[in-house]
């Protein structure tokens, strides 16, 4: 059985990236607000972050708890990809 605070810890990462990213309709305007450097660095230290607990929990997680990780870690890498992307073109 996955640890929910272990899970929460996780969502709370993404949820803080994604949120930075605009990702999240009501925390969208932050992105406008607070500039896209300052977002971007929150999402990637969020990123960071994941991917520190993905590298020390390898091999100590359950099947859902590795996957939420995972989940978070691309779900952010791909965010991020995609301010480039936005940053590139405008």
């Amino acid at each position: 059985m996955a640890d929910s605070d272990f899970i929460s810890l996780i969502h709370t990462l993404v949820h803080t990236g994604e949120s930075a990213l605009g990702q999240i309709n009501v925390l969208t305007s932050r992105l406008q607000r607070d500039g896209v450097e300052r977002s971007r660095a929150t999402a990637e230290r969020s990123l960071r972050l994941l991917e520190v607990l993905s590298v020390k929990t390898r091999g100590n997680l359950n099947a859902s708890e590795a996957e939420a990780l995972t989940n978070g870690v691309r779900s952010l890498r791909e965010g991020l990809k995609e301010l480039e992307t936005v940053r590139v073109v405008t």
